[in-house]
């Protein structure tokens, strides 16, 4: 045995010796030995972790040598890692030189990735925070809360509502009395035109809104909201008034056509001529629109620094600019460094200054004055300028601006003494190097550089004016906004930026990001849907959180229904009519192709329908949604009044789209008496009355009703007495609510003390047989499951009504002071009665309660003593 486990040692030792080590010594322990030092090794590892001894044994079950690759690693020489594979000689130049350019490559690929990756990371960290801004918005915005809002003269306008529906899901931030006096300026502008729509005639929306926001500027903030909707002026074309109406059918004639003006062209085909038109047509807008707000720029220096400006008594626009260059560039007696005088004056910053204001005209006269002058400095300077002002695209031919770009390229590009204007002139005139975008000491300010490059951009060559936005775009807005530190001081520039660049759908979504300009956010995209000027995405691209949709494969658009509704519902329940007024806005865009255009007008009748739900039962409500007069005539509501604003055709289509589907929301948020009224309205009288009977069966069996339940009931009241004259909806649902209110009608009269009342009340009925007659009971217990399903449920409610009816007259039979004869008449009828009704109550005791049955019994049998 022994010479078997010594055999059996030595072939298991053999098993292993192709892994023996011989720079490690063999150990020669027990196991009891092993074991031991083992306990002790463990007990010396701090923490008691063995995270990398499940490492090594994991890694070696993947056939990994870990401490091999460790060994590896640490003997590994990385000195050599970037050294050519082949040793150069000192004289080898084309070697070295190939060897550092690869090297060169190397660490460019390497930079750039680790650029990439940064930048990478930090759009992740910021398109994550954006969304959890907006996420973080939303919630608060369906908690009944704001953002950062301002808790200074904070008016509530109403109480956040609960409900089973989305519909109800309303909130109602807090407003101050500031952005409240600010809503309520812009909203008359809406409700204006919404009324030359329905009137078929244009309406100046943009000038309006900029008189608007002139009425409630308080800060510099605002004004930049007014110098934005004063470029969309410029953009669109839009005339400050419109021509004078003398007759019915003047406007036709006379008025230009505003409303989807540009829609067509917009939405269409990008690489058309038209559209290419359109692009240069937004351009040359913004342009001059900056042209505009630095004249008066200009005009407000000069006028606030007159002894400098020595403007004297020449009104005229050489003259301002003459003197605002005093302003600017003149101290003690002498001129700025490198301003180039021309016969003793600053020629080319007048020129230029000419130019910039908007006044080219008396630019050229300025120039033809001094062309003598001009032309012994700068050779057929004058020649060009006359034919780049005279060109209605400010744009050269290709000689001419070679010519310029030669003598740009000779004597201004490299020198430091070169008159910065004109430079500025020649980059302009030539369109020279338009990816440098500034000049030194003329494009200081956002709107000069914005100007600046308005002015050079070239829709046929450079990518246009969608090239310069791809531009902007990668700066962001902060470098317009304003740092985090600013706090927002110049807040709207940016969306004034994009509005220049045609980037109308992010303008909109750049001022609904921040609270302090959703107002004008709301206002900028009316104003462009009606000029056209908007794209809205399909309702598969529309999200919740943010109203912006952004493609790789298409245009970025705008959900203009979530833009309008997260805005009107601040005030949908304190003034439905405005919300409304908003609310038809959204059809604006109904004509956008590939269905989505549809789509807006069902966005549209839903929003209406919430306004609906959301409004009170009050006659303010009944003035939106309409009603009936105390004759029966029914009188249309708000909504019906501007159905052709929701592009519904005809009644039917009317009743279909918003009155009954309204009433089926308001149905199932139990809120029966809106629900009730609005089918009468859209005259599906059946279903007046299944409504009126199911929710009669709900309240009757409540001893005493809210006001809810007494709101319902007199509803009904009318309602059938309505009916009854025009002979509608007759059958078993009229006679279920004709029963139940009598029943109620009974219940009032025991209540008050009237049991006689009551008793003839539910005799009336033919509810419950109380003649005596057997045969008659049981066979209308046997109809009874033929009656209406709210009779049925309420048979615990009747019955002892009934019974107590009963008990009330036997008592006070047996205590009045009438003849015995007649009161022993009463009291045999009515034990006769208590009788039929306990028979009949027995053959339908399987629908009631035990507990209803004894109390039954109990009066019955204190009738028959």
């Amino acid at each position: 045995m022994a010479s078997d486990l010594s055999a059996l040692l030595t072939s298991s030792k053999s098993l292993t010796s192709h892994l023996s080590r011989p720079d490690l010594p063999s150990v020669h322990l027990s196991l009891d030995q092993v074991e031991a030092q083992s306990r002790r090794l463990v007990s010396r590892q701090p923490g008691g972790s063995n995270d990398a001894d499940r490492a090594n044994y994991l890694l070696a079950q993947a056939h990994v040598d870990a401490s091999a690759l460790s060994n590896s690693i640490a003997h590994l020489n990385t000195s050599t890692t970037f050294s050519p594979l082949q040793p150069l000689q000192d004289t080898d130049v084309a070697g070295y030189l190939r060897h550092a350019h690869e090297q060169n490559l190397i660490s460019t690929i390497e930079e750039g990735r680790k650029e990439t990756q940064e930048e990478f990371y930090r759009v992740l960290e910021d398109r994550s925070q954006r969304d959890w801004e907006a996420k973080k918005k939303r919630v608060f915005e369906e908690l009944g809360g704001r953002v950062g809002g301002d808790n200074r003269a904070l008016v509530e306008l109403k109480k956040s509502t609960h409900s089973k529906s989305t519909l109800m899901s309303s909130t109602s931030p807090s407003l101050t009395l500031q952005m409240q006096s600010k809503m309520m300026a812009y909203d008359r502008v809406i409700s204006d035109m919404n009324a030359a729509r329905l009137r078929g005639t244009s309406y100046p929306i943009v000038h309006s809104l900029i008189t608007a926001s002139l009425a409630v500027t308080s800060d510099l903030r605002s004004i930049q909201m007014t110098q934005n909707f004063h470029v969309l002026s410029k953009i669109t074309l839009e005339p400050p008034a419109l021509p004078p109406v003398e007759h019915a059918g003047a406007h036709i004639l006379n008025a230009p056509l505003f409303e989807r003006k540009y829609a067509r062209i917009y939405l269409g085909d990008q690489e058309s001529r038209e559209a290419v038109t359109l692009r240069r047509q937004i351009a040359k807008g913004a342009r001059e629109a900056l042209e505009e707000q630095y004249w008066d720029v200009l005009e407000r220096t000069v006028q606030s620094r007159p002894a400098e400006a020595r403007l004297g008594g020449d009104p005229s626009v050489a003259n301002k600019v003459r003197a605002f260059l005093f302003v600017r560039y003149y101290r003690n007696g002498e001129w700025e460094d490198r301003i180039e005088l021309v016969a003793g004056q600053p020629l080319w910053a007048r020129l230029f200054y000419l130019v910039r204001t908007g006044h080219a005209q008396e630019a050229l006269a300025e120039a033809l004055q001094f062309q003598q002058v001009i032309d012994h400095r700068e050779a057929s300077f004058v020649n060009h300028f006359r034919t780049w002002i005279e060109s209605p695209d400010r744009k050269l031919p290709k000689p001419h601006r070679d010519h310029l770009q030669a003598v740009y390229n000779a004597h201004m590009l490299h020198s430091a003494t070169a008159d910065p204007f004109k430079l500025a002139l020649y980059k302009l005139m030539g369109k020279i190097d338009p990816t440098r975008r500034s000049v030194q000491q003329v494009t200081t300010t956002t709107e000069d550089w914005l100007w600046f490059q308005l002015a050079m951009v070239d829709e046929d060559e450079d990518g246009g004016l969608r090239a310069l936005a791809q531009v902007l775009l990668g700066y962001g807005e902060r470098h317009f906004d304003g740092t985090s530190g600013q706090q927002g001081s110049r807040r709207g520039v940016w969306a004034g930026v994009l509005l220049m660049c045609g980037q109308f759908e992010r303008a909109v979504a750049a001022l609904w990001e921040h609270q302090d300009t959703e107002v004008e956010a709301v206002h900028l995209a009316i104003a462009l849907a009606y000029h056209g000027l908007l794209r809205v995405p399909p309702r598969a691209e529309t999200s919740d959180m943010t109203p912006l949709s952004l493609s790789p494969v298409s245009p970025p658009a705008l959900s203009i229904s979530t833009l309008i509704w997260r805005y009107v519902r601040q005030f949908v329940k304190m003034d439905a009519k405005e919300a409304l007024q908003y609310v038809y806005c959204v059809c604006l865009t109904a004509d956008q192709s590939d269905g989505v255009g549809k789509e807006q007008l069902e966005n549209a009748w839903e929003l209406v329908r919430r306004i609906i739900v959301l409004g009170n039962s009050g006659p303010g409500w009944e003035e939106l949604v309409g009603g009936f007069r105390p004759d029966g005539s029914r009188f249309s509501g708000v909504i019906e009044q501007g159905a052709t604003l929701l592009q519904l055709r005809d009644s039917k289509q009317f009743n279909e789209q918003i009155l009954i589907r309204a009433a089926k929301h308001s149905e199932e948020n139990d809120r029966i008496s809106e629900a009730i009224k609005l089918y009468n309205l859209a005259g599906d009288y059946s279903t007046v009355i299944s409504c009126l009977a199911q929710s009669l069966g709900n309240t009757i069996a409540q001893p005493s009703p809210d006001e809810k339940a007494r709101s319902t009931e007199k509803t009904a009241a009318d309602i059938l007495r309505h009916y009854e004259r025009t002979n509608r909806a007759v059958g078993r649902d009229r006679d279920a609510v004709i029963r139940l209110l009598r029943i109620r009608e009974a219940m009032d009269a025991k209540n008050s003390g009237r049991p006689e009342a009551a008793l003839d009340i539910m005799e009336s009925t033919d509810l419950i047989p109380l003649s005596g007659d057997v045969a008659k009971i049981t066979r209308r217990a046997e109809e009874f499951k033929d009656l209406h399903e709210s009779l049925q449920r309420n048979l615990q409610t009747y019955i002892p009504l009934t019974m107590d009816a009963l008990a009330g007259v036997h008592q006070k039979a047996k205590s009045s002071v009438i003849a015995d004869a007649t009161r022993q008449m009463t009291l045999a009828s009515v034990r006769k009665k208590s009788r039929s009704l306990m028979i009949f109550a027995g053959i339908l005791k399987y629908r009631m309660s035990p507990d209803v049955y004894s109390y039954l019994a109990r009066l019955d049998v204190e009738i028959a003593l």
